[in-house]
């Protein structure tokens, strides 16, 4: 359903890894209380994330964390799709969630 579990607010100098990070390990007793036959939960990120780097950090705070979720990298449309649909430059993802509101928002709040 795309429903978010949680929120994490961060100065706009904090990368997207960083912050997934802090968020996760916030609430890291979710993930410990999860029952491992659930299905994984899937985390779709952007390519302003490395998923070898935040499974690497994750795991040295909850070592079976993995066994407990997911990530998948959203495609970003080729140059083709883009000009198929007269659009140009930065297109958003359709998946995409609202993370960069408070910026494009010039952090007014």
């Amino acid at each position: 359903m795309g429903f978010p579990f949680f929120t994490h607010c961060t100065k706009a100098n904090v990368s997207d890894d960083q912050g997934l990070i802090e968020m996760l390990t916030q609430n890291i007793d979710y993930f410990k209380s999860k029952p491992s036959e659930l299905p994984k939960i899937t985390l779709l990120v952007d390519h302003g994330y490395h998923p070898d780097k935040l499974t690497i950090a994750l795991e040295q705070i909850y070592p079976q964390i993995m066994t407990k979720i997911q990530f998948e990298l959203k495609a970003l449309p080729s140059k083709g799709e883009k000009e198929a649909q007269g659009l140009s430059g930065f297109v958003p993802v359709a998946a995409r969630w609202g993370k960069r509101t408070v910026k494009c928002l010039g952090g007014a709040m």
